[in-house]
C-alpha cells in the first residue's frame, strides 16, 4: 500500500472537508489506493463524513436536470403562479419519511395535463427525455388509441410511457374517463424541492396564515 506524506495533510483536509471531495476522488489526485487515503485520515485523525452526510453531499453536488427561467413575461408569471396551484392541488408532494423523488401530477383531463407541461417546459426548460407518462384505463378500452391520444396531447413520445395499469373491475355505467387517466412524471428530487418552495412561496404571498 502506497504511503501518503504528511506534506499532503493540509491539501487533503481542504479537498475533503472544504471541497466535499470523496476518499476516491482524493485517492485519484494523490495517485493512490484508496486504502491508502482511508489509512492517512486515520492516522491524522481526520474524521470520515457519515453516509447521511455523504448521501446528502452527493445529492448537492448533483447536476441540475433543468433550467430555471429566470426572466419572466408577464404571462410566465401567472403561469408559475397556476403550475404550482395545480401542483399543489394535483401534484404528488410527499412527506419527510417519503423515499419517492418523483413530481408527479395525474389527471384526466387533457388540458390541465397540457397546462402542467407547459408550466415545467417554460418555467423550468425540463429535460424532454426524463418525462414519464402511466397510462390509467379500463380494459375495454383501445389502448393503442388511448396512448397515442396522450401522446400527442403531452408531446411525449410513446418510447416514454411506462406499461399501463388496466382496470379490469369496474362498472360499465360508473365511467367517466373518456381518455382514461395519465400520470405525468419527472424524477429529478431538486426539481420536487423546487416545485414544493414555489408552492409555499405563493401561499406565503397570496394566503399567509397569521
Amino acid at each position: 500500500m502506497a504511503s501518503i506524506s504528511d506534506l499532503k495533510l493540509r491539501e487533503i483536509r481542504s479537498w475533503y472537508y472544504r471541497d466535499f471531495l470523496s476518499v476516491k476522488d482524493i485517492a485519484d489526485k494523490v495517485g493512490v489506493s484508496i486504502d491508502s487515503v482511508v489509512y492517512f485520515m486515520r492516522q491524522h485523525g481526520l474524521k470520515r463524513r457519515t453516509l447521511i452526510e455523504a448521501s446528502r453531499r452527493r445529492f448537492e453536488r448533483k447536476p441540475l436536470s433543468f433550467s430555471i427561467a429566470r426572466k419572466l413575461s408577464a404571462s410566465d408569471r401567472s403561469l408559475k403562479v397556476i403550475g404550482a396551484m395545480l401542483y399543489w392541488c394535483e401534484g404528488f408532494k410527499g412527506n419527510e419519511k417519503s423515499t419517492n423523488s418523483t413530481v408527479d401530477l395525474a389527471n384526466s383531463d387533457p388540458k390541465m395535463i397540457s397546462l402542467f407541461l407547459n408550466f415545467l417546459r417554460r418555467i423550468y426548460r425540463i429535460d424532454e427525455k426524463r418525462l414519464r407518462v402511466l397510462l390509467y384505463c379500463y380494459s375495454d378500452q383501445n389502448i393503442p388509441k388511448l396512448k397515442a391520444f396522450w401522446s400527442g396531447t403531452t408531446g411525449i413520445p410513446l418510447s416514454q410511457f411506462s406499461k399501463p395499469y388496466v382496470r379490469h373491475d369496474f362498472r360499465i355505467d360508473g365511467r367517466k374517463m373518456k381518455h382514461g387517466m395519465v400520470h405525468v412524471r419527472y424524477s429529478d428530487k431538486k426539481l420536487l424541492i423546487e416545485l414544493k418552495n414555489l408552492i409555499d412561496s405563493v401561499c406565503g404571498k397570496y394566503a399567509p396564515v397569521a
